[in-house]
């Protein structure tokens, strides 16, 4: 078993990377082709020991960030992330720590960037390029992703930036993609073909919870029919993987999860028993077909 794993340097809500441990074991020992159907912030595929691997997504802004880090080396990339910083003049706690920018570490860097990133923002809004916003995302509130309904980055700023931190967890993250063949694709889940070699691990959004990737529905009661349908199709000639929690009230993956393996990844079987589920506490597990 791996003892150290590669966090991502974006941060997704519900980011599988507290899960590694757990979660990869439970992977078939030998995988040609890893598709990771709803691939967010890589955590997971990054860390997967396959021949080739198919990364996924719906957010086209995501995937084209991360085809630029597959095509540039990690001092290309922090070079233009430097060079953004300096245009914009964030600020540099690298460098300078927190005192230059009348600001203390426990509060944050926030009102000393506040102006500047969304000058930022509104800069990247009306030309958008990977450069500004992958800056973005390091001053971003916990450094999230965010967009509005026009598509605009809408995220406020946070107390953070493009500290030393986060410089170590882009530099891994990237020089790691760079020993991997890897596919990016910018698909709804329904148009991908699958191929029998494939190990499809699935992550979508949680059906009923209240998390900010599923405001306004983004993730229907027909997508998740669809999507248990289609994971349907594929036990009949490969293997996969779905993540989710029995927490939130979902009759359909209650019902489904019973005709495969369901492991229990968060170690409280208490709250995850078939009779009673604590909708209160999280209750993680990974399903299988195999």
């Amino acid at each position: 078993m791996k003892n150290t794993y590669i966090k991502s340097p974006l941060n997704y809500v519900g980011g599988k990377y507290k899960l590694l441990p757990q979660i990869i074991p439970l992977f078939p020992d030998k995988i040609d082709t890893f598709v990771d159907l709803f691939g967010g912030g890589f955590n997971v595929g990054i860390n997967v020991n396959a021949n080739r691997i198919i990364y996924n997504d719906t957010c086209a802004q995501v995937v084209d960030l991360l085809k630029h880090f597959y095509a540039h080396d990690s001092e290309y990339i922090h070079s233009q992330i430097i060079k953004t910083i300096t245009d914009f003049e964030l600020s540099r706690s690298d460098i300078n720590g927190y005192a230059m920018y009348g600001c203390e570490s426990s509060k944050g860097l926030g009102e000393y960037n506040k102006p500047k990133y969304f000058e930022l923002r509104k800069a990247y809004n009306a030309n958008p390029d990977w450069i500004k916003f992958y800056t973005l995302i390091t001053c971003s509130f916990s450094n999230q992703i965010r967009f509005n309904s026009k598509g605009e980055f809408n995220m406020p700023y946070g107390k953070r930036d493009y500290n030393i931190s986060l410089q170590k967890k882009l530099k891994v993250f990237v020089e790691e993609m760079g020993k991997k063949e890897i596919l990016f694709l910018n698909k709804d889940f329904r148009d991908y073909n699958f191929k029998v070699d494939n190990f499809i691990y699935a992550d979508p959004p949680y059906y009923n919870s209240t998390a900010t990737y599923n405001e306004n529905g983004a993730w229907s009661e027909q997508d998740e029919k669809d999507l248990l349908d289609m994971l349907d199709s594929v036990d009949k000639n490969g293997k996969f993987a779905l993540s989710n929690n029995l927490k939130y009230d979902n009759p359909y993956l209650d019902e489904w999860k019973d005709k495969y393996n369901v492991h229990y990844l968060n170690g409280d079987y208490s709250n995850c028993n078939y009779h009673k589920i604590d909708r209160s506490k999280d209750c993680e597990v990974l399903i299988t077909n195999y």
